[in-house]
């Protein structure tokens, strides 16, 4: 019965979503573009400066106010 209440990861919607990645070739961190608190961030796991570009990833809107701020 649990899994009869899990949603499918068909369901899920996905959309091409802006991100910083980072620049290090030895470094996989990202975070969303939506939520960066910096202009251009700097790479929170090994301080290195961080790229523009783009994935597919799940749909997440931020409700932060202090987002809306700074946008």
């Amino acid at each position: 019965m649990y899994n009869s209440r899990k949603k499918n990861l068909e369901d899920v919607p996905t959309e091409l979503t802006v991100i910083w990645s980072c620049s290090s070739e030895d470094c996989k961190g990202w975070m969303r573009d939506n939520f960066v608190f910096n202009m251009v961030p700097v790479c929170p796991q090994c301080q290195s400066p961080m790229v523009k570009n783009e994935k597919m990833l799940t749909a997440v809107t931020n409700t932060s106010p202090s987002w809306f701020k700074n946008k």
